[in-house]
């Protein structure tokens, strides 16, 4: 309904603005002249202004700028609309238009600074609840009056825990669910949180949203973004046998323990974010947990799972959910299949949710985060006392923009229907500031950390950890080629079984209680290792293997894409020239610079390539060969390394990470090895740590390897072979 513009009092039109903050009316400039055909525009004209100032002198706007910037465009177009319709005399209707065509120009020069400003000219951009306030807010201030249904304010519709319409046809339902829901019909009824009443406080009223954004734009002298932590407890009581963790990660634990039930965990990559959220998920004693996490590194959770509460269960669901164990403690699911199991998963009754990753989700209007904030929203309505334990967990919260904190604040439960929780208003209202006041903003900020945030660098707890490590990650291949490398494992291995038992019926072997004969097996493996290739298929351990390496290439690529999003500089080593290409694809998809350290390159492109990736910020990824980059290369402005296909022997595999890991190097290095799930690939990683292992027992420490690499190739067959054989 259009605004219908008449006078009204300066005492009027003060009272109805409220408690506006820094946009509230006052009473001098509420008195208009009777005779002004158009009040709104100097308010236009002073609040453009402000946001040009702004942009200008810091090259972008802060949130309450972006919000003023839409107000001005939305009542700039509104404001024409009226003068050209209007019973004004001509040139008196040309001079306002050309007023509002200066506006216009300003706006225009603004998203011509900062072009994220474009989206909000789109006459099509609905106000949230800050700009409808402030359009009012001016619009009293002109001394319009308005209609009821303008001084209402419109807040967005919570996300509701329902299958969207668009999603009901995709729903499927596990077998094993069901058989779940009736052992245990009865849910104890939770009425705790049912009469929760909304705080109102000094600053009830206030847009709050916009400066709390603003406190973390403006940083804290320094300080880090990270609550404070309980100190280690004397005694690590959340470790399994055989495993310790870390200083810091008991530091966590011990939050847990306390009863902090939120946290934005955005330690930086290598620093055991998945095992926290594990053992954390233990230590509330809050299953059934869900975790929401990226494909790459579904298998990798559910070892982890297993390895740090060896007590536990864990099921990985995968396509319909054929093999879903409903009876499991954690539950793990992938992003790009959680629309088909929304519809179970939002009524399971789950006490915990992780989402991995959790950058994700920065797209708010995404079905991706609507989804996962749903499931936030059940989570906190079933839960005992509303208060689930949920655990987002990314390296990097922020890309682009502060506003990129909103989704995930939202799937935490710190700002609902575009406002602060009441946790946080109480938090403000303690201080005595209002967003008026300097002084507010770095309380502001430590208010919203203390809701959870936690975040630590390698540099940071540096003690704690190794100066090197290896961290392996498991991916599944999924997909055709995946399927292919399946059916040529079994073929090798079948065709190995053959030729030992044909071996074994010769009389050439003898087995003891249905056991292989060790030495047999050897020698048929050894057989199949000097042949030139398969029978007839082409298919040996090396090209089997080199197979595994390509199918791996595009998830090692986007795993280092994470990563360099995350840490910075990056070091991805492959064996083959055709992993390489692909991967540079990938990352280039991704918005990353690379350089290209191959063997067929001279001394001084070689140079070129290390010094770019050394002194230039831009580039964000070496790509290298094995074999051409693994000795006599400088690389130590990154300190993590991803491994995408493995070597056969220990090492080449530490001269990779030892470019990383040398002089000039101030943090512990972390080399990433991305393994196949279900393939030789796994088994090729233990007898490398293996031989290593025993390298470095044998030569006091050295890593230099002292068996060939028949071994590995030759004990990997073995494998192969028994496999086939049992």
């Amino acid at each position: 309904m259009p605004t219908r513009v008449r006078q009204r009092s300066a005492t009027s039109s003060a009272s109805a603005a409220g408690p506006a903050g820094t946009n509230g009316p006052s009473r001098s400039r509420s008195t208009q002249r009777e005779d002004d055909p158009a009040p709104i525009i100097p308010i236009l004209a002073r609040r453009v202004r402000e946001v040009e100032a702004r942009v200008t002198s810091k090259g972008r706007a802060t949130p309450t700028n972006r919000t003023k910037f839409q107000v001005v465009a939305l009542l700039m177009r509104a404001e024409r609309a009226r003068v050209k319709d209007a019973p004004i005399p001509g040139g008196l209707r040309a001079d306002l238009l050309k007023r509002l065509d200066g506006i216009a120009g300003i706006l225009a020069q603004i998203a011509a600074r900062d072009t994220s400003l474009l989206a909000l000219l789109d006459p099509a951009a609905k106000p949230g609840p800050a700009a409808q306030q402030m359009r009012r807010d001016w619009l009293l201030e002109s001394g319009a009056e308005l209609a009821p249904e303008d001084l209402v304010i419109t807040r967005p519709e919570p996300v509701q825990s329902v299958i969207p319409p668009e999603l009901a046809a995709k729903q499927v339902t596990p077998q094993s669910v069901p058989a779940r829901v009736r052992a245990n019909p009865f849910l104890t009824p939770d009425v705790s949180a049912a009469h929760r009443q909304e705080y109102v406080g000094r600053l009830t009223g206030w847009e709050l949203l916009g400066p709390l954004y603003r406190a973390f734009e403006q940083g804290s002298g320094g300080e880090a973004a990270s609550m404070d932590l309980p100190p280690k407890p004397r005694i690590d009581r959340f470790s399994p046998p055989g495993s310790q963790l870390m200083v810091h990660q008991s530091r966590f634990l011990q939050a847990v323990q306390q009863g902090h039930r939120t946290f934005l965990l955005a330690d930086e990559p290598g620093l055991g974010k998945t095992a926290q959220s594990v053992l954390a998920a233990s230590v509330a004693d809050a299953y059934p947990m869900l975790a929401v996490v990226p494909n790459v590194v579904k298998i990798n959770w559910a070892r982890e799972v297993e390895h740090w509460t060896p007590q536990r269960r864990v099921t990985v669901i995968h396509g319909d959910g054929e093999d879903v164990d409903a009876f499991a403690d954690v539950f793990v699911v992938n992003y790009a299949i959680l629309d088909r199991h929304f519809g179970w998963l939002s009524t399971f009754g789950f006490r915990s949710m992780v989402v991995d990753e959790a950058h994700f989700i920065k797209n708010i209007q995404s079905q991706r985060s609507q989804q996962v904030l749903a499931l936030a929203d059940r989570l906190r309505a079933s839960a005992p006392g509303g208060n689930p334990l949920l655990m987002a967990l990314t390296g990097t919260p922020l890309i682009n923009d502060v506003k990129d904190f909103d989704a995930i604040w939202r799937f935490l439960g710190w700002i609902k229907d575009g406002k602060p929780v009441a946790d946080i208003v109480r938090r403000l209202d303690e201080t005595g500031y209002t967003p008026m006041d300097r002084a507010f903003y770095p309380e502001a900020r430590q208010a919203v950390i203390d809701m959870g945030i936690v975040r630590r660098r390698k540099v940071d707890v540096a003690s704690d950890l190794p100066d090197k490590r290896i961290a392996d990650i498991t991916v599944e291949l999924d997909d055709e080629a995946g399927r292919s490398i399946e059916r040529a494992e079994r073929a090798l291995g079948e065709r190995l079984a053959r030729r030992y038992r044909a071996q074994l019926a010769e009389g050439h072997g003898h087995e003891v209680d249905g056991e292989p004969d060790e030495a047999l097996l050897r020698r048929v493996a050894m057989a199949e290792l000097k042949a030139p290739s398969g029978e007839g298929t082409g298919e040996n351990v090396f090209t089997l293997v080199r197979r595994i390496g390509q199918a791996k290439a595009s998830l090692a690529a986007d795993y280092a894409a994470q990563l360099s999003h995350s840490v910075g500089k990056v070091v991805f080593f492959a064996k083959h020239i055709d992993v390489m290409d692909k991967a540079e694809r990938i990352l280039a998809d991704a918005g990353l610079r690379t350089v290209s350290i191959r063997g067929d390159q001279t001394a001084k492109q070689r140079q070129e390539a290390v010094d770019a990736f050394q002194k230039d910020p831009e580039v964000s990824v070496a790509v290298c060969s094995l074999l051409a980059a693994g000795v006599g290369v400088n690389l130590h402005a990154s300190s993590n390394v991803v491994l995408s296909e493995l070597s056969w022997t220990a090492a080449e595999q530490q001269q990779a990470i030892d470019r990383v890991h040398r002089i000039g190097q101030d943090e512990p290095v972390t080399a990433w090895r991305i393994l196949a799930a279900g393939t030789v690939d796994s088994r090729i990683a233990e007898l490398i740590d293996a031989k290593q292992g025993l390298a470095a027992r044998a030569l006091d420490g050295s890593d230099i390897e002292v068996s060939n690499t028949d071994t590995v190739q030759l004990d990997a067959l073995v494998t192969l072979l028994r496999q086939a054989l049992a």
